[in-house]
């Protein structure tokens, strides 16, 4: 099993697709970490015991920008929702990745933010780290997800840096360029984690 990582802003999502487009199966832990939270979920019923009503819309789903400007403002209330939600996160991905071993998945890609911060490093056979540096960060977060200077600067804060990705990865994507140069890389990447998957059956 492949895990994926980058900080945010650093283009790991174009990865993950295009990584999906070859045919790997792409289980992505920022829509685990959704579907744990939506309306009647236990994990929806601990984030409002919590952080209380306010963190609600008025439909009942989760405001997921204002609970994000709570707790990464906030290093021990990002602990205490991280505290909620991992352990609901990780059995919802056990149960995604036993249902793609059992269909045959050739390829299992986990594509995960926060790998490094949750030392999860060797939980994989392999770690790819879609790397950008900060500036680089800020700029697609500022320009293309329409954040604050600042609050895009705490994102990036509130991550493992740079260093400690690369230092726990097998394969890194170097992105500071456009998105659109990522194929080269990712097609290289695709044939080193075909053969290695070879290599091992």
């Amino acid at each position: 099993m492949v895990g994926l990582t980058g900080g945010i802003g650093s283009g790991k999502s174009a990865v993950s697709r295009l990584l999906a487009e070859h045919g790997a199966v792409v289980i992505d832990a920022d829509l685990v970490a959704r579907e744990v939270v939506e309306p009647g979920t236990e994990g929806l019923a601990e984030v409002v015991a919590e952080f209380g009503e306010r963190v609600l819309r008025p439909d009942g789903t989760l405001d997921r920008p204002k609970l994000g400007a709570l707790v990464f403002a906030d290093p021990e209330k990002l602990q205490a929702l991280n505290g909620i939600v991992h352990p609901l996160i990780g059995q919802r991905t056990a149960d995604l990745l036993a249902q793609a071993r059992a269909a045959g998945a050739r390829v299992l890609v986990h594509d995960v933010p926060l790998l490094v911060e949750s030392h999860l490093a060797e939980a994989y056979d392999a770690v790819v780290v879609v790397a950008a540096e900060p500036e680089t960060q800020l700029h697609r977060l500022t320009t293309l997800r329409g954040m604050s200077e600042q609050e895009a600067r705490q994102r990036i804060a509130a991550q493992a840096p740079l260093a400690d990705k690369l230092a726990v990865a097998t394969h890194v994507i170097a992105n500071d360029g456009p998105l659109e140069e990522l194929a080269a890389q990712v097609d290289r990447l695709w044939h080193d984690l075909t053969a290695e998957e070879a290599s091992t059956t």
